[in-house]
């Protein structure tokens, strides 16, 4: 933990919300108060949770709820007890005058404690920037997602190689192939080997795959691009993988060759550039620059934006979208040891939709992958 003038005060649980996985490393599925005085890291846990929060030794003092409820109750004869006036009476014990809390802090709550006289001041910013910085152990961490990754990719790419053209979809053991089913077999596979997607695996083939957020529904078709993103978290860490390959199952059109061959090149261009210090601009804005050489426009249209119009990366690690970004409106140089995403994309209704995404750890030289999948996109 970083030293800040003002201790960290988090009440939320550690599945949601990052911050709190970070300064907990233990899971616990329900909020609860947790802070630091100095160095140390405390919790404060009902009696369901305390046994177990406290064998795990990652706090330097577990405390239990229930005590530090009737001690409230002490204070405040009269009133009805909830976490403001408990966190108000660990102040006191704990001789805090101030907590620094996250700017996402239930504002309920914030206003309660206010009211109560505890002052609090939000971090304007992340609440733990050293998040930014991954470990070694971190890295692992990632790599180990990026891994369960992979175990998908290889279970979309058998179904889709036993996957049979007739007419307009494609058949899988004598049904219509889906995205539903598809994500169901690739998320099936990373739960048995310690990997949790929830359904938000995204499959979208044709037109679908052209809005990159749309999860895919429906059926899957042959001689069409088909996006496969996946970022399924570690049970065991909280850390999380997240890494997209683009797929066709049939005959791909000699257009359908060169988008895809643009989008590769372009995150090429992209790792080249990745290192310390470099902006996270100047890294989107060679995507740009590869995507006009090659003749790919972007542009807005009535019905949406088509071409390349979202950031090239984001940081990865207890979530799956956090700082650094990389992209064209914020200046953010890279930090030696950010875990980056590198996902250029391009997308056109009717020609259909390619991203091809990696996880890179950066340094003062090339960066280092945590991720590594053939980019192999034909089946024929």
């Amino acid at each position: 933990m970083r030293s800040n003038p003002l201790p960290p005060l988090l009440y939320a649980d550690t599945l949601s919300n990052p911050d709190q996985r970070y300064f907990s490393q233990v899971d616990v599925h329900d909020p609860f108060i947790a802070f630091g005085v100095g160095p140390r890291r405390i919790s404060v846990q009902n009696a369901l949770e305390f046994g177990r929060i406290k064998k795990a030794r990652t706090f330097d003092e577990v405390l239990s709820l229930e005590t530090w409820r009737a001690r409230a109750e002490q204070r405040w004869p009269r009133r009805q007890i909830g976490v403001a006036e408990i966190i108000t009476e660990l102040a006191r014990a704990y001789r805090i005058r101030a907590f620094r809390v996250a700017d996402d802090f239930p504002a309920a709550l914030f206003l309660k404690l206010r009211a109560l006289g505890v002052r609090l001041e939000l971090a304007n910013g992340p609440l733990f920037p050293e998040r930014e910085i991954k470990s070694p152990r971190e890295a692992a961490a990632i790599r180990e997602g990026n891994r369960l990754c992979a175990v998908g990719f290889t279970v979309t790419e058998k179904i889709l190689r036993a996957a049979k053209p007739r007419g307009r979809q494609l058949f899988y053991a004598g049904q219509p192939l889906t995205s539903e089913q598809l994500r169901f077999e690739i998320e099936s596979a990373m739960m048995a080997e310690g990997g949790q997607a929830n359904g938000t695996t995204i499959v979208a083939g044709g037109d679908q795959a052209c809005d990159p957020h749309e999860r895919g529904t429906g059926p899957l078709r042959p001689h069409e691009l088909i996006i496969v993103d996946i970022f399924p978290r570690v049970t065991r860490t909280g850390y999380f993988g997240d890494m997209t390959r683009t797929y066709l199952r049939g005959r791909p059109s000699e257009a359908q060759r060169r988008l895809v061959a643009a989008v590769r090149d372009a995150q090429l261009a992209a790792l080249k550039v990745v290192r310390a210090g470099v902006d996270g601009r100047a890294v989107h804005q060679t995507v740009v620059d590869s995507f006009t050489s090659a003749g790919f426009e972007t542009r807005r249209t009535p019905h949406g934006s088509v071409g390349f119009f979202h950031g090239t990366g984001h940081g990865l690690g207890l979530a799956v979208h956090e700082p650094p970004r990389m992209g064209g409106l914020v200046s953010m140089p890279l930090k030696k040891g950010a875990v980056v995403t590198v996902e250029p994309g391009l997308y056109y209704p009717g020609l259909g939709g390619c991203r091809i995404e990696d996880v890179v750890q950066v340094t003062e030289r090339a960066p280092r992958m945590l991720s590594s999948h053939p980019y192999d996109w034909e089946f024929r």
